[in-house]
């Protein structure tokens, strides 16, 4: 690809060091990266981690960009490691958006090796460099913030304008263009928050508390005023502590939780072995329905998209935890 010399724009990347494990800080070390101007042939080859950063990056970049996501629905982000055809993608590709915050863990080390040569953006990183209040850093994930920032709509939201404004400095002829496709964007997903906030504040509060099998929705809850506990900490690899299970186990049947959620990309035996104890306790406590956590749905599903993937989830929380009420 053929690069206009002299043509050059600071961009300032995280060094991710441990991955998904614990960390002693959540301070960057960032690596100060000069990358040129695109001059290539257009569309501009984009490569993204998960369905929703692709599809972010589609809606901005329009007809200028074509888009691939390494994972698909099926993938569990804290898990995923690249296979040869993956690297692949990676060498291949102009530009890399990927989430950050230690949610592909695994692939830290490529994210750093690839920066050193080409345009590699977590589009988390503007939320950081703000100092953002709404990063939640549980003490739990030892120092690192919650990378599940998209359960937090108008958090997403701010992202997307990140995004737009790094492919306007890559791409400045479509700089303007991105920055209007970012600004419809960020107006659908106003109109989104506040379906969210109603909805789930029709749920009576004594019911409104979110339990799934790892601790995915902390951003949701503070956003949208539910409870969230996870029967693992924030990423999936990490073991259940049988105490904190026994602990929430208890919780709901004093509380009377009618339903628990299991999530589509983490095995659905965790939820199961709640559900059982409290049962032969004599509580009748129902699987309220698959939640999308850290994918998006299969093509063609209500839960394909990012909007589609977010009133998915209000409606099955809504539908499980309301009947309380009656």
């Amino acid at each position: 690809m053929n690069r206009t010399p002299n043509a050059y724009l600071s961009l300032f990347f995280p060094l991710l060091l441990l991955g998904c494990s614990k960390a002693d800080s959540h301070s960057h070390v960032p690596i100060k990266q000069e990358i040129k101007v695109f001059s290539g042939e257009y569309p501009i080859n984009v490569l993204c981690t998960t369905g929703q950063v692709a599809e972010m990056v589609r809606r901005i970049g329009g007809e200028h960009l074509q888009v691939t996501a390494l994972m698909d629905h099926s993938v569990d982000p804290h898990l995923f490691k690249p296979l040869f055809d993956d690297v692949a993608k990676l060498s291949q590709a102009d530009i890399i958006f990927y989430n950050g915050l230690h949610l592909e863990g695994r692939m830290a080390d490529m994210f750093v090796q690839r920066a050193r040569k080409k345009p590699t953006y977590a589009v988390t990183e503007g939320l950081v460099a703000r100092k953002d209040k709404r990063l939640r850093e549980p003490p739990e994930f030892a120092g690192m913030y919650d990378p599940h920032v998209w359960h937090d709509v108008l958090l997403w939201s701010d992202c997307v304008q990140d995004v737009a404004d790094v492919l306007g400095k890559l791409d400045p002829p479509h700089a303007k263009e991105y920055d209007e496709n970012a600004h419809r964007y960020r107006e659908e997903l106003a109109k989104l928050h506040q379906h969210c906030r109603d909805e789930i504040a029709t749920i009576p509060e004594q019911s409104r508390v979110l339990i799934t099998a790892h601790d995915a929705f902390g951003y949701f809850g503070k956003a949208y005023d539910i409870e969230v506990f996870g029967l693992k900490g924030i990423s999936s690899e990490e073991e259940i502590d049988l105490a904190h299970q026994e602990e929430v186990q208890q919780m709901i049947m004093e509380r009377k939780i009618p339903a628990v959620f299991v999530e589509s990309t983490i095995n659905s035996r965790a939820i199961e072995a709640l559900i059982e104890p409290c049962v032969a306790a004599g509580w009748d406590l129902q699987n309220g329905g698959e939640l999308y956590s850290d994918a998006l749905g299969v093509a063609g599903s209500d839960a394909s998209t990012y909007t589609g993937m977010i009133r998915h989830n209000v409606k099955t929380i809504v539908e499980a935890l309301a009947p309380a009420a009656e």
